[in-house]
């Protein structure tokens, strides 16, 4: 009876990790409804103890029941029982919700279709899970199904899961756990009491000591939780997104450590598919003319996915230290063209790490610890967000000739990593050789694979896709031949480096829309692009996706990608086609402060900024170890405030005749019970612990011989029990003297006798201390144990009713 509930209980607490998935509550609702309906089909079965097969049946009809009443009602008999136009609803609502929760990126609308489908989903999980617990009785693995569900968020948010979602949720499965251990124990009798008795604790009545067995389930699961939830935080972050956003190498603003790179393919999608097209940033650019600013350079391609390396980001790269590093592949002698940008993030932007820039940027003025890849000159930060910021880039940007790009090296000086591919369909090699047959450059290649997708190949714009992944590459390249910017991108890309010719995926924003006296850049303007790599020139943007009415709006074609007409095509061997020489900026490529000024001659940088030096990898190691031993030196701290204040009740005055009876009563009877109370956690912590029975004369005899106190030791032992006996047992105490320096005097002399070892643990790891800290998580857990045994009505009372 019980089963059914505690797998609804912890099915809708593990649902609870979904809610950063959506904008609304209406999901959450749904879902409760969506539960209790199979939790009580599941209470029914039980009751009626239906075959085991049977109930997952009637957990089906129940939730079905509960979707169309909730959702298609008005097309229902009796506005319960399904019919044809019914299914047929809810089934075009299923459709629906499937097609939005692909358009949206998250979190997403709360509308009708997608809470049905996540409805409909958590049911089935609670389905899931009932069979699992209650049918075939393996509750440890429900939590499988329960996994798949906390899986959902974990996977598609960049943020991480917040640390009260998570112990909503392992409580729930722990209580379930607990639940089937009960059930399982009850099938051998009735259950032992897990609270013992008054008369029980008095001494009237025996009683088996259950507390370990009762505890030892509890402490498991509240030990594996706290674990979870507190050991991220004290160890340093090895990979991004720890799963609760905090600790030494959390990520986020503030937190430092490591950067959280989601998916930038995923969220470009989403971006394009949102129904609002709202403003990201605005910008100036000193010759008014706009460009694309990339934000991710993607290097690596697997065969289903574009991600990119390891970054790397060393302090001396931080963009206030000067001029960036140079751009890979740039030569000296290359033309280049300087720009100054001044851009304004919109406060309203998504958590954004990274710095959309123009490439190459070579000096970025941005508030905050921000930091540039070296190879691919990504500026990103592992501490501060982009939103609200308003920085300025300056950036040379490269000014090829067809002839320089014809001319430059077929063997390129650049990491291989930027030619490699997996193994990919015979299909696709050729179509790339294909293309670029009777291309006697490289560069010439290039132009003709943009020209396939732009012009010849007959390729049409579409946010309707099915993936990115190698099927989906060769459906878009040899039929379908529709697709949006990141399958153009990906395509050419993959092209490219088919014919030997190193590239890579850039993500960001096209150029955007002059409004006024300032380029606009809305959610709609994000775009990727290939980037192509020529010795002597760098990596270069191509664009091979349609533009206009067609495709998308604001991408435009560079003008060193466009064809030369046949007639000005010069030769390779040509001594006129030699690099043109000379430079908007000296010659060499800037990297070191003393080019600042020549780099930057209008001052938009500021000047000499002190370096801030991130904490080094040893010190923030250092500090966790330092907040664990802090942590462990919790109970001897605990210890010491408690014996301080023993300390401080032992001494008493009294202020005058008339506070002689009562005040020196009472503080007498305070000093006895705080020396009493020290002397019996000194015993503890020495390994020396006074048996329940032994009277305090029985105490101090044992412990004078036995360890054989001298007779200062004897003297303050036999003081110290004989107030205790007087006060206990004694009609008039009579003259109780200030008992601290018999207290420290005994202490002394059991010091003496206990062993260097023991006397280490009973200052670091005081047993009394460890005693005390472990009853009061006894009492806890109790406090569960009474919320599991609540009846809302007593035996007695249900058979009088």
């Amino acid at each position: 009876m019980r089963l059914p509930i505690w797998s609804g209980v912890a099915t809708l607490a593990v649902s609870l990790t979904l809610y950063p998935l959506f904008e609304g509550g209406a999901w959450l609702w749904g879902s409760l409804g969506a539960v209790l309906a199979v939790t009580v089909a599941g209470v029914v079965s039980s009751r009626l103890t239906l075959p085991g097969w049977a109930a997952p049946v009637l957990g089906l009809v129940a939730l079905g029941v509960y979707l169309t009443a909730v959702y298609t009602g008005e097309k229902a008999w009796a506005l319960l029982v399904p019919t044809k136009e019914s299914a047929g609803a809810l089934l075009d609502l299923l459709a629906t919700g499937f097609a939005d929760i692909q358009r949206f990126a998250a979190p997403v609308p709360d509308d009708p279709p997608i809470a049905m489908l996540t409805t409909a989903g958590v049911g089935l999980i609670a389905i899931v899970v009932d069979l699992f617990v209650t049918r075939l009785r393996r509750a440890a693995l429900a939590g499988l199904p329960l996994l798949a569900l906390f899986t959902v968020p974990a996977a598609v948010l960049p943020d991480p899961i917040g640390w009260p979602a998570f112990i909503l949720g392992a409580l729930g499965f722990t209580s379930l756990l607990i639940a089937d251990g009960r059930e399982r124990v009850g099938h051998w009798g009735r259950a032992v009491l897990v609270r013992r008795s008054r008369a029980a604790e008095s001494g009237n009545q025996e009683t088996a000591d259950t507390r370990g067995l009762r505890l030892s389930g509890k402490r498991i699961g509240f030990t594996a939780i706290a674990l979870a939830v507190v050991l991220p935080a004290l160890l340093p972050t090895l990979e991004p997104d720890p799963l609760f956003g905090f600790g030494v190498g959390g990520s986020g603003k503030g937190k430092g450590g490591t950067i959280s790179v989601p998916d930038p393919v995923a969220n470009l999608r989403g971006r394009l598919q949102l129904p609002e097209n709202t403003a990201v940033l605005s910008y100036t650019s000193s010759d008014d003319a706009p460009r694309y600013l990339r934000i991710y350079a993607l290097d690596v391609f697997d065969g289903e996915r574009w991600t990119m390396t390891k970054m790397k980001g060393r302090p001396e790269n931080r963009v206030d230290q000067g001029p960036l590093p140079p751009p890979p592949g740039l030569a000296p002698s290359t033309k280049t063209s300087r720009v100054e940008t001044d851009i304004q993030i919109s406060d309203d932007v998504d958590p954004l790490e990274f710095l959309p820039l123009p490439y190459p940027p070579q000096l970025v003025r941005a508030e905050g610890d921000w930091r540039a890849d070296v190879d691919s000159l990504m500026v990103f930060s592992s501490g501060d967000l982009a939103s609200g910021l308003q920085y300025q880039v300056v950036s040379t940007e490269p000014e090829p000739t067809a002839d320089q790009l014809d001319a430059s090296s077929e063997r390129p000086e650049i990491d291989p990593r930027y030619v490699q591919l997996p193994e990919l369909p015979t299909r696709i090699r050729e179509l790339a050789t294909e293309i670029a047959a009777d291309s006697p450059t490289k560069y010439e290649a290039a132009v003709k694979l943009q020209q396939f997708f732009t012009r010849t190949g007959g390729f049409t714009y579409s946010l309707e896709t099915q993936g990115h992944n190698t099927e989906a590459l060769t459906d878009f390249l040899i039929q379908s031949r529709t697709g949006y910017c990141e399958q153009f991108a990906s395509a050419m890309a993959v092209l490219a480096r088919s014919i030997g010719i190193p590239a890579r995926v850039a993500i960001g924003y096209t150029g955007g829309t002059k409004i006024e006296s300032r380029w606009e850049v809305r959610t709609h303007d994000s775009h990727a692009w290939p980037e192509l790599y020529f010795e002597g020139v760098g990596w270069l943007a191509f664009e091979p996706t349609p533009a206009g009415s067609a495709g998308q709006g604001t991408a435009r074609v560079p003008d060193y990608s466009l064809p030369r007409p046949a007639e000005t095509t010069p030769s390779t061997d040509d001594p006129s086609t030699s690099p043109t020489t000379g430079s908007d900026t000296p010659s060499g490529a800037p990297n070191s402060r003393d080019r600042l000024r020549e780099l930057d001659p209008e001052g938009v940088y500021s000047g000499p900024i002190t370096p801030v030096e991130t904490t080094p990898l040893w010190v923030t190691i250092g500090l966790g170890v330092a907040a664990l031993l802090v942590l462990l030196l919790i109970p001897a701290m605990v210890r010491l405030v408690i014996r301080n204040r023993r300390v401080r009740a032992l001494t008493w005055k009294i202020s005058g005749p008339s506070d002689e009876v009562t005040a020196r009563a009472e503080k007498v009877d305070r000093s006895v019970a705080a020396a009493w109370a020290e002397l019996d956690d000194v015993l503890c912590d020495y390994g020396m612990a006074r048996a329940p029975s032994e009277t305090p004369r029985a105490l101090a005899r044992r412990l004078t011989q036995q360890h054989e106190f001298d007779a200062e030791a004897a003297g303050s032992i036999t003081a110290i029990a004989s107030a205790v006996e007087r006060l206990l047992f004694a009609r008039d105490p009579g003259s109780i003297t200030p008992l601290k320096r018999e207290l420290r005097i005994v202490r002394r002399a059991l010091a003496a006798t206990a062993s260097r070892g023991r006397r280490i643990r009973a200052t670091l790891l005081p047993p009394s201390t460890l005693l005390r800290m472990r009853g009061m998580g006894e009492r806890v857990l109790d406090g569960f144990d009474r919320l599991e045994n609540i009846r809302l009505w007593s035996r007695a009372a249900r058979k009088n009713a």
